[in-house]
């Protein structure tokens, strides 16, 4: 089956075709970074209007790469949430008029079950079932997949999470849009032991995330440091090992709590180098397997969508004619098709 997936939930216009033979056969993505970057963050409606210019444009310049024609398509997966509203209303009205006026089936797709689906497009992918770190955007969890759909989230973030507190910490440092980047880079030049942060929520049992406190910890400390560019770099490097430390004391306790043997690691903080290194060196010592997106799959990408996509529309499952969309969408809401084969 020959799927387009369509990624439009906060300010990346993404498309791909995978086949389900074939596997993944191209994506595109283009970013709205200069868009937003005056602003210091992502505008909802500015989001949605550049959506709405780019999507078909970046679609046909995809399809003339690969020589395909709409009518080759047998499916196409959207994101319809969680996310910005007016965003997700984009790819989902094209998703869902393609379908419409080629005859054949659509979904739409969780945002975050696309993430924790991506490892899947490597050639190592793992088995079910497995614990997931899912750190994209908003959202720090940590899930229990049991198998396409199964889901049981064991911990959350109650405020800010890691890819939040990345980016809002960056923005007091005077780093710019995107943060987060930009800060991991910074702390490479850091003296790690200048400052030592707290690991929060990690001197109690559970396994949710609080990352707010850590990022007034950094503005206290650079308000009363001197304030000089290499004292950034140290609050910077800092920073980063707290939050990487304290995802993966949690991840180490969701381990042993479970029995579990693999675990995959998904969203943008997921490209973090710190995190992976430190992840990798506890799956060793562990003696489970890890399992990372390639770099370009953990940020936000239609590849990931088009997968999860394909694997419910051959289960069986596919959407009305009406336009879906949810700006707040829970992992546990979706119907479980049981384990891939």
């Amino acid at each position: 089956m020959r799927v387009l997936g369509i990624e439009t939930s906060c300010d990346d216009t993404a498309v791909a075709i995978y086949d389900s033979e074939q596997g993944l056969l191209g994506h595109e993505v283009y970013t709205q970074t200069i868009v937003h970057q005056q602003y210091g963050g992502v505008v909802p409606e500015l989001a949605a209007r550049d959506h709405l210019q780019k999507l078909l444009p970046v679609l046909n310049s995809l399809l003339a790469k690969l020589k395909l024609k709409k009518t080759e398509l047998q499916g196409i997966a959207y994101t319809a949430g969680p996310g910005l509203m007016g965003a997700l209303l984009v790819g989902a009205s094209l998703g869902r008029a393609l379908a419409w006026a080629l005859a054949i089936p659509s979904i739409g797709v969780h945002h975050l079950e696309g993430h924790l689906l991506a490892p899947m497009l490597e050639d190592n992918s793992p088995a079910f079932p497995f614990i997931a770190l899912l750190v994209s955007g908003g959202h720090t969890l940590l899930v229990d997949v049991k198998g396409l759909g199964n889901y049981q989230i064991l911990g959350e973030s109650l405020d800010d999470a890691a890819g939040e507190s990345f980016d809002k910490t960056a923005k007091l440092l005077g780093l710019g849009y995107p943060g987060g980047p930009a800060l991991a880079k910074l702390a490479l030049q850091g003296d790690p032991s200048q400052y030592t942060f707290p690991r929060p929520m990690t001197d109690r049992p559970g396994l949710d995330f609080s990352f707010s406190g850590l990022k007034t910890f950094a503005l206290n400390t650079w308000l009363n440091s001197t304030q000089t560019e290499q004292s950034k770099a140290d609050i910077a490097c800092a920073f980063e090992t707290a939050v990487v430390d304290t995802l993966v004391i949690k991840c180490r306790r969701a381990l042993t709590q479970t029995g579990a043997k693999r675990l995959v690691i998904a969203g943008g903080v997921g490209a973090n180098q710190r995190l992976r290194q430190q992840l990798a060196g506890l799956a060793e010592k562990a003696k489970v397997e890890v399992f990372f997106p390639r770099l370009e799959f953990c940020t936000d990408n239609a590849a990931m969508i088009a997968y999860a996509g394909c694997q419910r529309l051959l289960a069986g499952q596919s959407d009305d004619f009406s336009i879906k969309a949810k700006a707040r969408w829970s992992l546990t809401e979706l119907v479980g098709i049981g384990a891939l084969g």
